[in-house]
């Protein structure tokens, strides 16, 4: 009779086991990491829209949403002055994930464009 012992069966599925294990860990680290990516991206494109936004540096609010496209993501504006005169500095900070996750954008511009 020829075939297997079960010895080599129970070595082959270690084996095969411990392969699975790793490729399985490895996929789901590369999907968190490209979720925390596009989340990161979708923040950075909200901010910069809203840098870029002519309105917006006229307006007086200092906080607000993004809503009604994405109501999870908040905005903060804070404006101060450089040691350049007629220089501001401009640090938008869009907030998300129940306010854990911040990213900051800064642009300057020249006071009279406020």
């Amino acid at each position: 009779m020829r075939g297997f012992t079960l010895l080599e069966v129970m070595i082959a599925l270690a084996i095969t086991a411990g392969v699975l294990l790793t490729v399985i860990s490895s996929v789901n680290h590369h999907l968190a990491t490209i979720s925390a990516d596009t989340e990161e991206t979708t923040a950075v494109l909200l901010g910069r829209a809203k840098l870029e936004d002519p309105e917006f540096a006229k307006k007086s609010d200092t906080k607000g949403t993004f809503a009604p496209d994405h109501p999870d993501h908040k905005w903060e504006r804070e404006i101060t002055k450089t040691e350049i005169p007629g220089l501001n500095m401009i640090r938008l900070t869009v907030i998300w994930a129940n306010d854990t996750k911040r990213l900051s954008l800064v642009q300057y511009a020249p006071q009279n464009a406020q």
